[in-house]
């Protein structure tokens, strides 16, 4: 038997434009973990978190159904491939709340690790 591969959906992006573009600074929406194609971590490790801002360096494609944007998280000192609806275009006014929104979200993971 063959490995079925999950199309997450009926949508094709690449009949339109992509949502971002190169050098646009963005943020991840979620949690992003390990898929088993991220070299030298684990499956399962979180590689970005919620609120992590990163700039689009790079735009291909997956299973001629989506845009992956290769996102250089620089504070992180990597690149990770995120599909669209993970990310968010950083305006000037939403830097102050990303950076609430990234300090509650290492506090939640360390209170967490502490009560695991």
């Amino acid at each position: 038997m063959g490995t079925k591969i999950s199309r997450d959906s009926g949508i094709v992006e690449l009949v339109s434009e992509p949502k971002f573009d190169y050098g646009q600074k963005v943020y991840s929406k979620k949690y992003v973990r390990n898929d088993g194609t991220f070299p030298g971590r684990e499956v399962g490790d979180i590689l970005v978190s919620k609120g992590d801002v990163g700039y689009v360096t790079s735009i291909g494609t997956f299973l001629q159904q989506f845009y992956i944007y290769g996102i250089d998280f620089y504070e992180l000192g990597y690149r990770v491939g995120m599909r669209g609806k993970e990310l968010a275009l950083v305006e000037e006014e939403n830097d102050e709340a990303l950076d609430e929104s990234a300090t509650e979200s290492e506090e939640m993971m360390e209170s967490e690790t502490n009560h695991g």
